[in-house]
C-alpha cells in the first residue's frame, strides 16, 4: 500500500510539473507578435470583404467606443474558411493582443493591441474604486492629471511597456476618474523620426500607427505644441 502511494504521488507531482512547464511554453509564443500572422489575418480580412461586397469581419461596439478598441476582429466570421484558426498570440487563443482593423473606410488594416495595458487600468480602477475617489496628484492638462500611486497602495508608480519603443509608459487620469496610458514618451521618440508636417490640432496618434504594428490602446487625443514641437494633450 505504502508504495502504491508514493508511485500515485510521484504521478502526481509529474503531472503537475509538466503542466507547469507547458503553459509557459505556450506564453512565450503568445507574447510574440509576428508580421506573418499580421499579413495572413490581412488576407483573410480582404478575402471575406471582397466576398460579403465590402462587409468587414468585426464584432459590434459602441459608436463611443474609443477609435483604436472599435472595430477588434470577429474571428468566429473568417475561420476556417479564411483562415485556420486565430493566432497563436490573439487573445482567442490566450495570448496577449487583440486584432483590429484601422482606417476602415478607405483601406482597412489589420493592427494589434496589447492587452497587458488592459490588465494594468483595471488593477488602478480597482485601487481607485476601493479608495472611493482618484488621488490626483498634479494637472497636466485640462481635466487630465497624474495620480499619486502611493495613497492607492503602490510602493512604486505602475507602468506598462510601450510596443512602440519598450519604453516604460505610466498612467494618467481624467476628471471623470478614467485611466488612461501616457503615450507621450512614444510619440516624442516618433516625431523625431518622421517628417510628417503636423497641422495645428490635428490628432497625431496616428503617427506610430503608421509606423509600427500596433495601436495606442486606451490613449487620450494628442496633438503637437507648435511653440515647443512637443506632444501635447488634444484639448477638445
Amino acid at each position: 500500500m505504502k508504495w502504491k502511494i508514493l508511485g500515485f504521488l510521484f504521478a502526481l507531482m509529474t503531472l503537475l510539473l509538466s503542466g507547469c512547464m507547458f503553459p509557459k511554453e505556450e506564453l512565450a509564443q503568445n507574447q510574440v507578435p509576428y508580421k506573418d500572422q499580421i499579413q495572413a489575418v490581412q488576407q483573410a480580412v480582404d478575402d471575406f470583404r471582397k466576398d460579403k461586397g465590402g462587409i468587414l469581419p468585426i464584432k459590434t461596439k459602441d459608436a463611443k467606443t474609443p477609435i483604436y478598441q472599435k472595430y477588434p476582429i470577429d474571428f468566429k466570421k473568417i475561420a476556417p474558411k479564411y483562415i485556420a484558426e486565430p493566432p497563436g498570440n490573439a487573445f482567442e487563443s490566450g495570448g496577449l493582443f487583440q486584432y483590429v482593423l484601422v482606417d476602415v473606410e478607405r483601406h482597412p488594416t489589420v493592427k494589434l493591441l496589447d492587452l497587458r495595458a488592459a490588465e494594468a487600468i483595471r488593477d488602478i480602477n480597482l485601487r481607485i474604486k476601493t479608495k472611493g475617489f482618484p488621488p490626483y496628484k498634479k494637472e497636466i492638462a485640462k481635466n487630465v492629471y497624474s495620480l499619486d500611486f502611493k495613497k492607492l497602495g503602490y510602493k512604486e508608480p505602475p507602468f506598462v511597456v510601450s510596443p512602440f519603443t519598450n519604453k516604460n509608459l505610466t498612467f494618467v487620469v481624467t476628471g471623470e476618474a478614467k485611466v488612461y496610458v501616457d503615450y507621450r514618451p512614444d510619440l516624442y521618440e516618433m516625431l523625431k523620426k518622421t517628417d510628417k508636417e503636423v497641422k495645428p490640432g490635428e490628432d497625431i496618434r496616428s503617427i506610430l500607427v503608421d509606423h509600427s504594428m500596433f495601436v495606442p490602446a486606451f490613449s487620450l487625443p494628442y496633438t503637437l505644441d507648435m511653440k515647443t514641437e512637443e506632444p501635447i494633450f488634444l484639448e477638445e
